[in-house]
């Protein structure tokens, strides 16, 4: 058996695509495009890939998105003023604050502020009042990687209704609202993490399985039930030679090939060869990652025309 994979750049295209109409209606109604605001403090290399990644899509779709950066020298007081100021500015719907923030600012910082975002404008759905209206599955913005995934099958036509699906990840920004969807669609869910016992056999009974624990490959064929579907929501750096031959040295000679030439590669927190036993299988890079991108515009346009209902 090799699992069909689910080309998630394919269906994030599909939905900018219908974005395009929603977008041209918020112009009428409200003489701009849906804005989204993106605070970046600090110099963390991947967060600014990432942002480069949102600012790119958003630009491309005729949205106004604007990058408003703070040094990593900046205190809590000064992102928390930066959160307020576009609070109250009418030209953008969204607001976007890259996790993560520096260790500086503190263990509780990101909390702080993703609290202090206005619920109108909380488009990456981190605030307890997103996580809320999720739990209660009432209108909102569901964190944008869970939503991503949901829309992701759908559009693959998988059913959940009736499925078993197991996540192995407990984050309140993808575990618990990823689990909580599924729920919302009906299937029976099972939510795993570290002190899980025998994680293998709680896995092995999935109809549906999405990784979001953050440890390179860790789901091995052992983990997966012939046929499952299974979601790949991690994307891991990695940078140790003997990693890399342990992933990748029996039989994906290529990808150790890119290793060697490159000093690093990325891999999701399914092991490629679990391709082999899966029904159908995300990669990594290029499954669940654009659609996270693509949930956030959505996000914020339901925000824009959220101003004008």
């Amino acid at each position: 058996m090799t699992a069909r994979i689910i080309d998630g750049k394919a269906i994030a295209e599909s939905i900018r695509k219908e974005l395009e109409t929603r977008i041209q209606r918020v112009k009428s109604a409200l003489g701009r495009p849906p804005g989204l605001v993106i605070v970046l403090v600090g110099d963390d290399p991947a967060s600014e890939v990432y942002v480069r990644s949102k600012l790119k899509t958003g630009e491309d779709a005729g949205m106004r998105v604007h990058l408003e950066t703070l040094p990593s020298s900046a205190s809590l007081e000064q992102v928390l003023e930066v959160v307020k100021r576009y609070n109250t500015d009418d030209h953008f719907d969204g607001i976007l604050v890259q996790s993560p923030l520096p260790k500086t600012l503190g263990k509780a910082a990101e909390q702080q502020v993703f609290d202090a975002i206005h619920p109108s404008k909380d488009v990456d759905g981190f605030s307890p009042i997103s996580a809320g209206l999720v739990s209660q599955n009432r209108s909102g913005f569901a964190p944008c990687t869970p939503a991503g995934v949901i829309e992701m099958l759908e559009r693959s036509g998988i059913e959940m209704a009736g499925k078993h699906a197991v996540v192995v990840g407990r984050s309140d920004i993808v575990g618990k609202p990823m689990a909580m969807l599924l729920l919302h669609r009906n299937a029976t869910v099972t939510i795993c993490h570290s002190r899980t016992p025998d994680l293998p056999a709680v896995t092995r009974g999935a109809d549906i399985l999405v990784a979001a624990i953050g440890r390179p490959a860790m789901i091995t064929p052992e983990f997966v039930r012939p046929g499952a579907v299974v979601v790949d929501v991690g994307i891991n750096a990695v940078t140790d030679p003997a990693e890399a031959e342990r992933i990748f040295a029996a039989n994906h000679p290529q990808r150790l090939a890119v290793f060697k030439k490159r000093g690093t590669v990325l891999v999701g927190d399914v092991h490629p060869d679990v391709a082999e036993v899966a029904g159908a299988m995300t990669p990594v890079p290029g499954g669940v990652g654009p659609l996270t991108i693509a949930m956030l515009m959505a996000n914020t346009v339901k925000a824009a025309e959220n101003r004008v209902t």
